[in-house]
């Protein structure tokens, strides 16, 4: 029986009609659709929420690459300039870090300060995931400062209002005295995700050489390029060769090792559970294909008696149960991208009904672990690949029932039949 043939009769059953065993395979296939939705809206969710938090980190954080001189602050205002001639480079800034304590009307906390040009908040990536809660983002001189929200709220401060801000410094003899200096919030800001702004205090970079002093702080430049996550690595070295000895550049993959490192482990966790519930899935294919087996004993005999070998019978079978996997994953995977695209309505109204019927304000995303709004990332290439094991699996597991019913003996079947 060649191929073609195996295929057609392969379609007819799982087109035809019920009582003829269709019913068997259909109801494999809405099985493995069922499936596959869960998988596709994790990998669309978690994948979403990965990059949310990984643009954020690198356009308001730590920027694509930060290159450090292993002789101090000067020599890197030195080369800023040079960076931002290299092709490809879409900005430098050199930022002041250190910490120190904020003191507001409203009391007083530890505060992560940051004294940057305030032309990198300016940068378009900069603009797009810095959220304005109140006043103004522009520091307009050396005494004006941007709050992150929580910040703000804990020390009971906002746009106006003069803050005391302590950090330390080294006095003469090498003996550690506190500096006090006052500034004016012009605006509290947000990234949308807690764990980056929680404690920031922002300044501009003269007010940051007033108040850090170079032995309790560090310096390092941030550099921006076009495409942070596939000419990174190139632009290392390029920066590298550039800039010589005394300096050493390090990615954000390098920076920021460990938190992508534990997202990604945690993507893969959430995606392999999913696959075992396609696997099972699959497995239901192979139940499918034994009940079509029965049902269809008086076709095995018809088909035996007239010439067919064994293994046409059993590539009728598994025809089948590879229709069934592809019609399952075409329609699972359609859903799930459907689903997935429109997650964020659906938690929003998730969100209100729950709260209608509490009496309260539910939060299925808090925005203090969370980003309140999930960007929508496809990977097409990893959606593929769950299609295809799919259909591998419903394939493999059908191939024991598939071979019992080639190998099942015609004369005995139309004697019972």
């Amino acid at each position: 029986m060649r191929h073609r043939a195996s295929f057609f009769i392969a379609l007819r059953y799982l087109l035809g009609r019920a009582h003829e065993g269709g019913r068997y395979l259909r109801g494999a296939v809405a099985g493995i659709a069922v499936s596959l939705i869960p998988i596709i809206v994790t990998l669309i969710v978690a994948d979403g929420m990965i990059r949310g938090i990984l643009n954020r980190y690198l356009e308001l954080g730590t920027g694509h690459l930060q290159v450090f001189s292993f002789t101090g602050t000067d020599r890197l205002e030195g080369v800023a300039d040079a960076v931002r001639g290299i092709d490809g480079v879409r900005g430098a800034w050199l930022e002041l870090r250190g910490m120190g304590v904020l003191v507001g009307t409203g009391g007083r906390t530890g505060a992560n300060v940051r004294a940057i040009d305030p032309s990198f908040w300016e940068d378009g990536g900069s603009l797009e995931y810095l959220e304005l809660i109140a006043g103004t983002t522009r520091l307009y001189g050396p005494r004006d400062m941007l709050l992150g929200g929580s910040l703000a709220d804990s020390i009971g401060v906002g746009p106006g209002d003069t803050v005391r801000l302590m950090t330390i410094h080294t006095g003469p003899g090498g003996m550690i005295l506190p500096r006090v200096t006052p500034f004016t919030v012009t605006g509290v800001v947000s990234s949308g995700y807690h764990e980056l702004d929680a404690l920031w205090c922002i300044i501009t970079d003269e007010g940051g050489r007033q108040v850090i002093s170079p032995e309790m702080g560090a310096a390092s430049l941030l550099v921006k390029i076009d495409d942070p996550f596939r000419g990174v690595d190139v632009m290392q070295w390029r920066l590298i060769s550039a800039l010589g000895p005394g300096f050493s550049v390090y990615t954000w993959r390098d920076l920021l090792r460990s938190q992508y490192h534990s997202y990604e482990l945690t993507r893969q966790m959430l995606l392999f559970i999913m696959a075992l519930i396609v696997i099972v899935a699959a497995v239901n294919v192979s139940s499918a294909t034994s009940m079509l087996a029965l049902e269809r004993r008086r076709d095995i005999a018809v088909l035996k008696v007239t010439g067919a070998k064994p293994r046409g019978v059993t590539n009728v079978f598994l025809w089948g149960s590879f229709l069934t996997g592809v019609c399952g994953a075409v329609i699972g995977i359609a859903l799930g991208l459907l689903i997935g695209s429109s997650i964020n309505p659906l938690i929003r109204s998730l969100e209100a009904v729950l709260s209608f019927f509490s009496g309260g304000d539910v939060r299925i995303l808090d925005p203090d672990f969370y980003l309140e709004t999930i960007p929508i990332i496809i990977d097409w290439n990893a959606v593929f690949l769950i299609g295809c094991f799919t259909v591998v699996c419903s394939v493999a597991a059908s191939w024991i029932p598939a071979r019992r019913a080639g190998k099942l003996k015609p004369m005995e079947l139309l004697r019972k039949y």
